[in-house]
């Protein structure tokens, strides 16, 4: 049974999930997702900060009888196999910019038009310079992904991330590097809530009101996929910035506050940002502690793109500068993922555990936007909740899974030296593999304009009266330099 949560402001709702699964990147996860697609019997619901039609959503071989690869191709595909079938697609306004430039994207998008199953939306349902940044998929109400993966291109690699993969592959032919990604798969009352979310979503931006679909629908979740949960309570957070007539949400900031403040010996967090000045003080203040958790984050070596680059990338060197003074245990440390050859690997993935208690997938970063300006939502599961026991273990066994791919190492040989109180930093540090490893993220030396530009948060505001007066104030990140410890 779900239950509405109105006493608590990092949390939207709770719901059941007959099954729950977490993908570890974009590969296994594209080959699921359309294979379950494939049984859809009434609606799927696509929402996205982007979708690039041109993409490939196998690699492997086409055999007679598979359906098209390509994005565009197989989406008039399911439409004209199941009649009846609605199709939503939901995408960000300004990311419909890059549209122009994808050559046949323009004429996919006008065969969706000319068919009456299919809708494609673009969201401008924000304030300006906001963004609508969720990565949802909902299948007959029945089946959901929330996470961080995006239908779109340079997103597609296997947790093996080969050195010049040539399945690694843009649309137009160029090789792209390694990329990291989760999502997580819900089934049953999560997914309806999922859905809920969306069918408002999708009213908000300008769609006409979804009923839901009918209840007797069977389940869409492939035969093949052995789900890692069964049976648990998933938790819903959202972000929102006020528009129109609609409140701002602030539920992942609170969450991310409440989850960091409750970790007895660790965290492990796997994110595309970290540049958010108030998650920085609340790891501040646990570091300041006689004897603090041990905070593992894996990061990127830097951001995507010369601009993001410049000011996010200064922030995080500030922040973890600042952090550090207080850190007199030596128990916060941000690495990078590298391939055998040494090549980094690009993280855009929002995941965190603590304690193995709690696994918390979704599409917010580590940053202000994703605090209080774009839309948001992760779903995560907590094992000390009733009936949830049973997933500690499973927990347990994905943080040993994810420092195993990045460091080259066995699942069960890590898993081992978890059980046997081995920190995450020894593992990392001290075990040799297969060549992938995890390196300590190296600080650079940021010039004037370089701190001007991150303690001011142009790209990263706190919210969204900030996004054009950046230099008005004495700086968003100012206080990063003083994060203090608790008096």
């Amino acid at each position: 049974m779900r239950t509405d949560i109105s006493e608590s402001s990092s949390i939207w709702r709770h719901a059941k999930a007959s099954r729950a699964h977490p993908v570890v990147d974009a590969a296994p996860y594209f080959e699921i997702i359309q294979a379950a697609m494939m049984n859809a019997q009434h609606r799927i619901m696509l929402i996205g900060w982007d979708f690039d039609t041109r993409i490939d959503l196998s690699r492997s071989r086409r055999k007679k009888g598979d359906p098209p690869k390509r994005l565009g191709d197989f989406i008039l595909w399911l439409a004209d196999r199941t009649p009846g079938l609605e199709i939503k697609l939901l995408k960000w306004n300004i990311g419909a910019l890059k549209m122009l430039t994808r050559g046949s994207t323009m004429v996919d998008v006008a065969k969706w038009a000319m068919h009456d199953q299919i809708q494609f939306k673009l969201d401008s349902a924000h304030p300006v310079g906001c963004s609508h940044h969720q990565k949802i998929v909902v299948i007959d109400d029945k089946m959901a992904a929330c996470g961080g993966i995006d239908m779109t291109a340079d997103r597609w690699d296997t947790p093996d991330h080969i050195d010049y993969d040539p399945k690694r592959r843009r649309p137009n032919g160029k090789l792209y590097g390694p990329w990291h990604d989760i999502t997580m798969l819900v089934e049953g009352e999560a997914a309806a809530a999922l859905a809920e979310l969306s069918r408002a979503r999708w009213v908000l931006a300008g769609g006409d009101p979804l009923e839901p679909c009918p209840a007797d629908a069977k389940s869409p979740w492939p035969e093949f996929l052995q789900a890692e949960y069964q049976f648990v309570e998933m938790g819903i957070a959202r972000t929102r910035a006020a528009y129109k007539d609609v409140g701002e949400i602030r539920e992942i900031e609170h969450l991310f506050l409440e989850q960091i403040a409750r970790a007895k010996k660790f965290i492990y967090a796997e994110n595309q940002y970290f540049a958010s000045p108030k998650i920085g003080d609340a790891i501040a203040r646990r570091m300041a502690e006689d004897n603090p958790p041990e905070i593992i984050i894996v990061n990127p070596k830097t951001a995507d793109g010369w601009l993001e680059q410049k000011a996010m990338d200064g922030a995080r060197a500030q922040l973890i500068r600042a952090i550090g003074k207080h850190d007199k245990n030596n128990r916060f440390k941000i690495y990078v993922p590298h391939t055998k050859l040494g090549e980094p690997i690009y993280v855009h993935a929002k995941m965190m555990i603590v304690d193995d208690e709690i696994l918390r997938i979704g599409s917010a970063n580590m940053n202000n936007r994703s605090l209080g300006l774009d839309s948001e939502c992760d779903i995560f599961i907590d094992s000390t909740r009733p009936g949830n026991e049973s997933a500690a273990p499973r927990i347990r066994m994905m943080r040993a899974t994810l420092l195993a791919e990045h460091c080259g190492l066995a699942v069960e040989k890590v898993a081992e030296l978890l059980s046997n109180g081995t920190s995450m930093r020894d593992i990392i540090d001290n075990e040799t593999g297969n060549g992938r490893t995890l390196r300590q993220l190296d600080l650079p030396e940021l010039t004037e304009a370089d701190k001007a530009l991150a303690d001011n948060a142009v790209l990263d505001p706190e919210n969204p009266d900030e996004m054009f007066e950046p230099f008005s104030s004495p700086g968003l990140f100012a206080r990063a330099r003083k994060l203090h410890a608790p008096g």
